[in-house]
């Protein structure tokens, strides 16, 4: 059986852009393709990737995205 995943900490690219305070939500896949570490999506859904909020949130924090 798989892990399990808070429901409340899935998140997509518009709303990890309004958590760090970023206008363009598009910048989350510029991220994602130009730092390896920047964390893998949980999910592909109909084409939109949903990421876990608490990975995301560590990431920003490691590299001063998000004080």
């Amino acid at each position: 059986m798989g892990r399990k995943v808070d429901v409340d900490d899935l998140v997509g690219a518009a709303e990890i852009a309004e958590r760090l305070g970023i206008k363009r939500p598009h910048l989350i896949h510029d991220w994602r393709r130009r730092h390896p570490e920047f964390p893998k999506p949980v999910i592909e859904l109909k084409g939109t990737l949903i990421w876990e909020w608490p990975a995301v949130e560590d990431w920003a924090k490691s590299t001063g995205r998000l004080s």
